[in-house]
């Protein structure tokens, strides 16, 4: 006979059970919508479902590229550097200064201010690059365009695993702005390897930014993971004319859906205010 002090016992446990089940539903819903921008890693089991549905929207890609006239431009001559190096950057800005980046793309100017008070090793690393060339002639690789709202750029291989060699660190993930891990329209913001839940074994890959970065186009609900570093200052009419033309469908190997805008940047330049 099942005592009352039993059964109370009992429909406790139960209840803590559907608990962590929710919980769990929860941790992985977030990872996969996670993975469209954590600089092409791209999980085991949402490449599967990328694998098993370009089978059935191939067609329907192929027919939207031939009905949807490339708004852009085509890209200066000249190809991406590919330079590496094994170290940060010696942190050499003003951390009191303004800077701002201008990319000059296939599609139209983009200007950026960036936060060099708050991410100073991301505006640092950002002014290096830019002054080596290193973004001149990459496109950007990814537009995400269901769930969150971003263009990513900044990876010479044009394909999410492109980095400049070294890694910076997370900064400013505490902004004030991102309220209820709401990244706002016009945010610029790190795109990085970090997984809160890795396997057991292997670490979470903090600070494990690079050179790719993602412009929100449209307020997106992201876990304060990605470092803000830049608001958007002027191309508001670019990234209209680049979203309108729409992404492709999933890449099979990367899961990455591109834009179909032919989105180059032809020139980055970082300037002190």
């Amino acid at each position: 006979m099942v005592s009352q002090e039993q059964r109370r016992r009992q429909l406790a446990r139960e209840k803590l059970e559907r608990q962590q089940q929710r919980r769990a539903a929860a941790r992985s819903k977030t990872q996969k919508r996670n993975a469209a921008i954590a600089g092409g890693i791209v999980l085991a089991l949402v490449a599967g479902l990328v694998v098993a549905a370009v089978g059935l929207f191939d067609s329907d890609d192929k027919d939207k590229k031939d009905t949807v006239a490339d708004p852009c431009a085509k890209p200066a001559p000249g190809a991406p550097s590919g330079q590496t190096w094994k170290k940060e950057p010696k942190l050499t800005i003003d951390r009191s200064a303004e800077y701002t980046m201008e990319l000059a793309t296939t599609c139209g100017d983009i200007t950026i201010g960036l936060d060099a008070k708050n991410a100073p090793h991301t505006v640092n690393s950002f002014n290096f690059l830019a002054g080596k060339g290193y973004f001149d002639h990459t496109k950007c690789h990814r537009l995400t365009d269901q769930g969150i709202y971003v263009l990513q750029c900044g990876d010479p291989k044009g394909d999410g695993t492109g980095t400049p060699g070294y890694t910076i660190p997370d900064e400013n993930l505490k902004d004030p702005k991102l309220k209820g891990n709401v990244y706002p329209a016009g945010t610029i913001a790190m795109a990085n390897r970090y997984n809160p839940q890795p396997p057991k074994g292997e670490s979470k890959n903090e600070d494990s930014g690079g050179s790719q970065f993602f412009i929100v186009y449209q307020d997106s609900e992201l876990p304060p993971y990605y470092t803000p570093f830049g608001t958007l200052k002027g191309g508001e009419d670019v990234l209209k004319k680049i979203t309108k033309a729409g992404a492709t469908a999933p890449d099979p190997q990367t899961g990455n859906t591109a834009p179909i805008a032919t989105v180059v940047i032809n020139k980055a330049t970082v300037k002190r205010s």
